[in-house]
């Protein structure tokens, strides 16, 4: 048995990340048992267990606990060059995609919404809570706060539409043309962490977003929450175009 472990794992890593990157695991299918890898690479089952979660965070694996790991194909990487939405970044890259409204009510906007929508507090806008997954596992918490001119149309859309973004241009000819990021890390609370299926505490990332019309008129501002390992974002620049603003306290991105 292995008695090497500690630098074992990463090479076992690599040879099931390797396989996974030719195909032989397929995408949706389920790596073999810690015990059938432990005992094809004679290793003990907590050096497969420290591989496979090299994998997780590297996004080719689903990392959800007390299962055996579905294998997601190549890494989730979003890029910030394009305005797409979870939903179509996801099926673009040929993922299965899923999403299921949990609440939807129409209130008055708070003082924070009511800047970000260019509305006055009190004003009448439409909370959504949606979860979103990837592979048939829970990635990302959505919560939504549409203005009150495009609540009805967005009311009109299935609870469980893959994407809001290609609904919404399909019904009124809506088209998100500008979007601000906003990107940090937070703990998971009581409700991310029971529907994200995670730890309370246990880190997310968020993003929160602004986006509007062409004309800048703005649509939604969302406070997007994944789950650790289930994605990662990809920025690219030159020295002619630099999307990347640093701020004190948080990390904006235009696009």
């Amino acid at each position: 048995m292995d008695t090497t472990g500690g630098a074992r794992y990463v090479g076992i890593a690599a040879e099931l990340r390797e396989a996974i990157m030719r195909g032989e695991y397929a995408v949706g299918s389920q790596l073999p048992s810690e015990t059938t890898l432990a005992a094809r690479f004679e290793v003990s089952r907590g050096t497969v267990r420290h591989a496979v979660a090299l994998l997780a965070a590297e996004g080719l694996v689903g990392s959800r606990q007390g299962a055996r790991r579905i294998v997601v194909g190549r890494e989730r990487s979003q890029s910030f060059a394009e305005l797409n939405s979870f939903a179509q970044w996801a099926q673009a890259m040929g993922y299965r995609v899923s999403g299921q409204v949990l609440e939807q009510r129409r209130r008055g906007a708070d003082a924070t919404e009511a800047v970000r929508l260019a509305l006055q507090p009190g004003d009448p806008v439409l909370s959504v809570l949606r979860l979103r997954s990837l592979e048939g596992e829970p990635v990302m918490l959505e919560r939504t706060v549409y203005a009150g001119w495009i609540a009805p149309a967005v009311e009109r859309i299935p609870p469980d539409c893959e994407s809001i973004t290609q609904a919404l241009y399909e019904d009124v000819g809506l088209v998100f043309a500008y979007g601000e990021h906003l990107i940090d890390a937070v703990a998971a609370g009581v409700e991310d962490s029971r529907l994200l299926v995670v730890r309370r505490g246990s880190p997310l990332l968020r993003q929160r977003r602004v986006t509007t019309t062409h004309e800048g008129r703005p649509v939604e501002w969302s406070d997007d929450r994944y789950r650790a390992g289930s994605v990662t974002f990809s920025i690219r620049n030159s020295v002619d175009a630099n999307p990347l603003v640093r701020q004190m306290g948080d990390l904006r991105l235009m696009t």
